[in-house]
């Protein structure tokens, strides 16, 4: 075998996990292993960020379920991948992480660019390893993709020194089967007594997390709602899991202060909890004096937390969980009279917003005009700023991983190179990335890298001049800001300098017919829109004064 060797055994080994994509940045010492792609099955998407291809490879594993790959040089490279790593990881998205490192006659010193990487990785993925000699590739990317996917699933990572991927690779040397792990058949004896909670509580509740939405629960979660006549809520990362087009469905909990969904889980005896991890959201927000009954179904088990003690916990495959925990329940709950006072605010809210004219434009029209443009199936970025919030809580969204939404980590910036990622992922999608201008300032130069590959979709920009969540924060613990405004660049004027279109909205109605336009267009879009962000102290004040759900 040629020097190169090591690095087409690296290639073909992520080809035999059936990888589409390496989203990354060559650098000098990952030279062999960009190379040793060209001919490959997979396309080396070149991002302008290493961070930015972090975020691809992050949304590209969140909307398939398969391990988003992502490949960088070592030190400065290496580092910048580490926010997308650390925001999939936290987020539960399958990612495998791979950069160059300096070489095994260096390692053991101080050196040029030496950092130690697998321990700047470990604390943000579920396994981080340097391969030491190219006989150890094939078990070693397997480990990583198995890691990866496994629930939870998380991020991997793997250094590569420089003279290893240059070196020969054994002659039988050879790529592993790859044996997916498959969920078991929950316990019946824990299924018993999750219908024995269930026949003792007067007013339960579901709370739908990522787990559900990772599972592919909807329509058992569905059946399980219909026939047994409970509510759904789901978390910020469930969103769709349960339509929210459905009688039962209560809408996303998450939110900074107490909103309409809590009134739900504040009259709730007992919380049937279906996928739900803690980074999703702190269960003392439904769970106060951890005083409820806890039906814990995952397919592991539930971490520990004051808030969240468990009285049952059916660990499993989550879809037949649900319908083995319908067959055993003998008793049919009547809604709760809360959730259709808790639907009827939401809808109250979002239709108020639509036929809001004025200018800048309210946050709810805007949301009303994004689902209005949007087909069921479509796929929004929601940004991590103010714009999470009012797209988590008022958003309809009808299917698991339609609104994608960071929350474990909460990172800014992510949806506009994810986005990259989604399209690529689902080419015949329309996609949507919503931002503030704060975040699209901090990655917008990905705009080059979706032109280039041929990655159509639109950017909307809520323009306000300021970091509008955090302003939002301080005035609601100090009533005062500072140090949070800032100017802009002219948005139009930058989306075309790099061959995208722009558009500027100088009224409330022109939002939907020009979302509608760029959402139909084969290019990238830019679209800059005011917002009018008193509404957020706005509705934390009318929030403050609710006393019930009516």
């Amino acid at each position: 075998m040629s020097q190169s060797a090591a690095a087409r055994l690296l290639v073909e080994c992520l080809e035999n996990e059936g990888v589409e994509f390496v989203f990354g940045i060559p650098g000098e010492e990952n030279i062999r292993l960009v190379d040793a792609l060209n001919g490959s099955s997979i396309r080396f998407i070149l991002a302008r960020s290493e961070q930015g291809a972090s975020f691809m490879a992050d949304m590209y594993g969140r909307v398939t379920g398969r391990a988003g790959v992502c490949a960088a040089t070592l030190g400065p490279g290496a580092i910048n991948l580490l926010l997308g790593v650390a925001d999939a990881n936290s987020d539960s998205t399958p990612l495998v992480a791979i950069t160059a490192q300096v070489g095994l006659d260096r390692i053991h010193k101080e050196t040029h660019q030496f950092v130690d990487l697998p321990a700047m990785f470990r604390p943000v993925s579920k396994w981080a390893d340097t391969v030491l000699t190219p006989g150890a590739i094939p078990e070693m990317v397997r480990c990583a993709f198995k890691i990866a996917e496994t629930e939870r699933p998380g991020a991997t990572y793997l250094a590569v020194p420089e003279d290893v991927e240059a070196m020969p690779a054994p002659e039988d040397a050879r790529t592993l089967p790859v044996n997916r792990v498959r969920a078991e058949a929950p316990s019946p004896s824990q299924i018993a007594r999750g219908a024995e909670a269930l026949a003792a509580a007067r007013r339960p509740i579901v709370l739908a997390g990522h787990g559900a939405a990772r599972a592919g629960a909807q329509a058992a979660l569905v059946r399980f709602s219909e026939r047994l006549g409970i509510p759904v809520a789901t978390t910020f990362h469930g969103k769709g899991v349960m339509p929210d087009d459905h009688p039962n469905a209560l809408g996303a909990i998450g939110f900074m202060v107490h909103d309409y969904t809590n009134f739900g889980f504040d009259r709730a005896d007992l919380i049937v909890s279906v996928g739900f991890e803690l980074q999703e959201m702190p269960p003392m927000r439904i769970n106060p004096r951890g005083d409820k009954a806890i039906i814990h179904i995952h397919r592991f088990p539930a971490a520990v937390d004051a808030c969240y003690n468990v009285s049952v916990g059916i660990e499993g495959d989550i879809p037949a969980a649900l319908d083995n925990l319908t067959a055993a329940v003998g008793k049919t709950f009547e809604v709760n009279p809360d959730a259709s006072a808790i639907r009827g605010m939401l809808v109250k809210e979002l239709e108020g917003g639509r036929d809001d004219t004025s200018f800048p434009v309210k946050p709810a029209r805007l949301v009303s005009d994004i689902r209005r443009a949007m087909g069921r199936d479509d796929i929004v970025l929601a940004d991590t700023g103010a714009i999470k919030m009012w797209m988590a809580r008022l958003y309809p969204t009808y299917a698991p991983n339609t609104c994608l939404i960071s929350n474990g980590l909460a990172t800014m910036a992510f949806a506009l190179p994810g986005a990259v990622g989604v399209k690529l992922a689902e080419p015949e999608r329309k996609v949507l990335a919503v931002m503030g201008d704060g975040s699209f300032m901090m990655n917008s130069q990905e705009i080059e890298t979706a032109i280039r590959v041929g990655a159509p979709f639109v950017i909307l920009i809520w323009t306000d001049g300021s970091y509008g969540l955090i302003k939002w924060k301080m005035d609601l613990a100090m009533h005062r800001h500072s140090h949070v405004d800032f100017t802009n660049p002219d948005f139009v004027a930058y989306a075309e300098s790099f061959g995208a279109r722009g558009y500027r909205i100088t009224a409330a109605d022109e939002l939907l017919p020009v979302l509608r336009e760029a959402l139909e267009g084969d290019g990238v879009s830019v679209i800059a829109c005011p917002v009018d962000y008193r509404e957020n102290d706005a509705l934390t004040d009318r929030l403050g004064q609710l006393t019930e759900p009516i």
